[in-house]
Parts: C-alpha cells; sequence; structure tokens
C-alpha cells in the first residue's frame, strides 16, 4: 500500500434517482412511488450530513435518461423523469445546517444570466453552501427543445474523431466562457453595495454595481447581476472530466473537477494533467480539488454486495457498466481503494450509490466510521460554508477598488 495522504479525504455523493444502477429503482429500499417528492430528497441529504460528507451533487439534464448515448432508447423498464436539480437543492437547502448543495446545470442551451442568478439565490436560502455541477450537452434531441441551435447526430465513436474532438472542444470553450460569466456576475456587486439606510432614504450605492462587459465567442452580456453578491463570494464551481479536453475546463475554470481513474496509476496520470493545465491556465497557485469518482455496491461482505450486483443486473437484462470505476465489497476494502488512490494526488471523492437507500447509508455508517478509525476523515464539520469545508479562501471580489 502506498503512503497515507498527508491530509484528510474530502468525500461527496452523486444522487441520481433510486441510485446509479438502472434497476435500482426496483430494490425494497427504492422508494420508486417518492422520488417525484421533497421528502425523498430531504432524507437522502439528511442522511448524506449525518455522514458529514463535504456536499451532495444533484444530476439533471436536458433529455430522457437514456441507455444510448445521444439519443432517447424507449425504454419503460427503467427510470424516466426527474425534477429540476437547482430547485430541489434550494428546497432541501433550509432543512440542512452545514453539508454543501451542488446542482448539475448544462451550460449549452442555458444563459449565464439564469444560472448566476439562480446559484447566487441558491447560496442565500442555505447562507453559504451552494455551487454548481456544470455540464455540457452535445444529443441532437436535445438541441430540439430549444430550437435556437442544431447539432447533427454524434455516436461516441465519433465524439473519439479529430472532427467529434473538435466539436467537443468548442462546447467545452462555451462551457468555460458560460462560467466565466456568471463568475463575473457574482462579482458585479460589491460586497457592500447594499447600505439600507432607512434615515438617508439610501438602499443600494449605484457606484459598487458593475457592468461586466463580457464580449466572447458565445456570449455577449453587459450586467450587473439583479443579485447580490453571495455570501461565499463565489459559489463552488465543479465539473466532471474523462479527458484531455474536459481536463482543460477544470483547470481554466472549476473549483473541484471528477475524474474517473480506473487504477492507481490511472490516477496518478490524470492529476499530473489536470495539475500541468492548471499551470497553463495561469492558475498554478490556486487549490483546485480532484475528486475520483466511483460507483460503489456496498455490504459487510464482499460476496453480498458482488451477489446483489449480479442480481440488479439480471433485473436490468444486462450487466452494468459505468464510466467510472464500478466497487463492490465492504467499507474496509473502499478505504483502503480511497487511501491508494488518495496517494496519487487526488484529494477526494465523489461516491455513486448503486441503490441510493442502501448505498448511502453504507456510505454513511459504515465507510465514514473506517475513514474516521483511520485518522482520514472529520469527526465533526469545521466550518459553516461550503468553501471553508473544502479549504477554499472567500475570494476577494474582482471589481472593487483595490
Amino acid at each position: 500500500m502506498s503512503a497515507t495522504p498527508a491530509s484528510p479525504l474530502h468525500l461527496a455523493v452523486a444522487l441520481d434517482g433510486t441510485g446509479w444502477h438502472p434497476a435500482s429503482w426496483r430494490e425494497q429500499v427504492a422508494r420508486p412511488r417518492d422520488l417525484f417528492t421533497a421528502g425523498y430528497w430531504a432524507d437522502l441529504v439528511a442522511e448524506a450530513e449525518r455522514g458529514l460528507l463535504d456536499f451532495v451533487t444533484f444530476e439533471d439534464g436536458l433529455g430522457l435518461q437514456s441507455s444510448n448515448y445521444g439519443e432517447p432508447d424507449g425504454r419503460t423498464d427503467q427510470v424516466r423523469g426527474r425534477l429540476d436539480a437547482v430547485l430541489t437543492a434550494s428546497r432541501i437547502a433550509p432543512l440542512t445546517r452545514h453539508i454543501g448543495l451542488v446542482p448539475t446545470v448544462i451550460a449549452t442551451h442555458t444563459e449565464p444570466f439564469h444560472i448566476s442568478k439562480a446559484i447566487a439565490t441558491l447560496d442565500y436560502v442555505s447562507t453559504g453552501r451552494a455551487g454548481l455541477r456544470v455540464q455540457i450537452s452535445a444529443r441532437p434531441h436535445e438541441a430540439d427543445h430549444f430550437g435556437r441551435r442544431t447539432f447533427p447526430p454524434i455516436s461516441l465513436e465519433e465524439l473519439r474523431t479529430p472532427a467529434g474532438q473538435e466539436r467537443l472542444t468548442d462546447l467545452f470553450d462555451e462551457a468555460a466562457d458560460h462560467v466565466e460569466v456568471v463568475r463575473r456576475l457574482w462579482d458585479s456587486w460589491e460586497d457592500d453595495a447594499e447600505i439600507r439606510d432607512v434615515a438617508t432614504g439610501r438602499f443600494v450605492d449605484r457606484d459598487k454595481l458593475h457592468y461586466i462587459d463580457f464580449e466572447g465567442r458565445h456570449f455577449s452580456v453587459k450586467g450587473p447581476s439583479i443579485t447580490p453578491r453571495p455570501p461565499q463570494g463565489q459559489p463552488l464551481v465543479t465539473a466532471l472530466a474523462h479527458q484531455s479536453v474536459p481536463y482543460r475546463l477544470v483547470a481554466r475554470q472549476a473549483d473541484v473537477g471528477y475524474v474517473t481513474p480506473q487504477d492507481a496509476g490511472d490516477a496518478r496520470a490524470i492529476v499530473a494533467e489536470i495539475r500541468a493545465e492548471q499551470e497553463a491556465a495561469g492558475r498554478a497557485g490556486e487549490l483546485v480539488h480532484v475528486f475520483g469518482d466511483l460507483v460503489v455496491f456496498l455490504d459487510d461482505e464482499q460476496a453480498a454486495a458482488e451477489d446483489r450486483r449480479a442480481r440488479l443486473d439480471a433485473l436490468a437484462g444486462e450487466p452494468y457498466t459505468s464510466d467510472a470505476r464500478v466497487f463492490a465489497g465492504t467499507p474496509a476494502q473502499l478505504a483502503d481503494l480511497l487511501e491508494e488512490f488518495a496517494a496519487e494526488g487526488l484529494t477526494g471523492f465523489r461516491l455513486r450509490p448503486a441503490v441510493a437507500g442502501h448505498d448511502l447509508p453504507a456510505v454513511t455508517r459504515g465507510l465514514v466510521p473506517e475513514l474516521q478509525r483511520r485518522g482520514l476523515f472529520r469527526t465533526a464539520y469545521e466550518a459553516d460554508t461550503l468553501r471553508g469545508l473544502l479549504g477554499l479562501a472567500r475570494p476577494a471580489n474582482r471589481y472593487a477598488a483595490a
């Protein structure tokens, strides 16, 4: 085993429907009838908070879930349909006290002005625990919902060709600009722009609201925002990345990147590439977290976890595969793996529970105590904001006079 990582690990969970396995909704613990209720999501996040996790992410999309890349699959035997991630996070925020809330937003068809306002609002509602996970969409049927752009069909194989990479690069460049506009809008009000002085009748100091005057290839946005600067100054920006083009987005614009190493060597190479891109982007001195994503089946015995995975695969009619490594075993075995990956430079992990009702409690009540025993995870929340939990300072406002 490699050396123990010097600093404690960070842990997040990715919430998606009843869990990441497509047959998860058929499990007894799954609660499929409650899936579109606030209570269902509140219960999951409360469980994650009991486990002292840094944050939860909420999956979202602009098309129905599909087992096919790039097009609907027409299946009726898997969870289809979802609630809006930002609105779900806002509903749950007042019910929680410490855990970060990071909904997915799709940059490709969403205006940065709307996103900046929505996440700033979530930061107010949660008193400084908001973030976003920025995602792109290359799917033609999703573009058809908006009628402003048309995308030709593309397969995963075509995405790997030079022409496909060029198309991806364009979408990720647009996402980088999207985040840049969002970040500037968050800064477009100085922290003390609101005076609220009843005696003089002055509510706002107009000199402390700023035009951002962003002019890029994809966006032209004047600003300022209509929402005052969020409590964190800059809520958390996160992104999932599988290869060089999205690694560049993480390096340029994110506070946390989620990556999908299959083994320790893979983790080392990915971290090195992101750090090199970070330096090229002029952010070498900034803390950018790199979290490993893993799908987890957790049980007291490895055989039980493997049997459960096989049983779910049989219900789904095919073996479950993922972009991330799929782990089936015990909390102690998972802790070993996390230590091994962390020794290669990963600063945290985003775990995807295969069955939310089973594997999320296994993380909070099995894995977390195991990591605590090893001195690798907090025993109490040590900060009131999401940036604080992740060791990120509250940034100065770029428009405030020095």
